[in-house]
């Protein structure tokens, strides 16, 4: 018995087919901040500020903890290409995965919808008593 029906193999190739044509990939995100500098007599400082900037600044997590870099203009034009491809990449992830869930709740022998159900808590008693 197979467990997949053949729209669902047909979109988990069609998937998979596009994840595979993605190449390079880099995480996080890329902005442009302005910033205002130590120097009194600055512009950054006038009334309004002329800000310094755009500085262009990838950042992303790695080991759960922020981590940012400076880029130049040309990295950004080099390496954008690779932050929409971790884009679509996570959207193409979260497809295939509605997709297996589909397979799952679908599947005869499944008692899934039993078990997601969830119950409430009972109450807990109260330590003082109410007045």
């Amino acid at each position: 018995m197979s467990l997949t029906t053949p729209a669902q193999r047909v979109a988990q190739r069609r998937i998979a087919g596009q994840i595979a044509e993605l190449g390079f990939t880099l995480p996080g995100s890329v902005v442009g901040r302005y910033t205002t500098c130590g120097t009194p007599s600055c512009h950054c400082r006038a009334d309004p500020p002329a800000l310094h900037g755009p500085y262009l600044t990838w950042t992303r997590k790695v080991a759960g903890k922020t981590v940012s870099r400076r880029l130049t203009a040309d990295q950004l034009a080099d390496y954008g290409s690779w932050f929409e491809a971790a884009r679509r990449l996570r959207a193409l992830f979260a497809e295939l995965q509605v997709l297996s869930l589909g397979v799952i709740e679908t599947d005869p022998r499944s008692s899934a919808g039993r078990r997601d159900k969830v119950k409430p808590e009972p109450a807990r008693p109260r330590k003082t008593p109410a007045t």
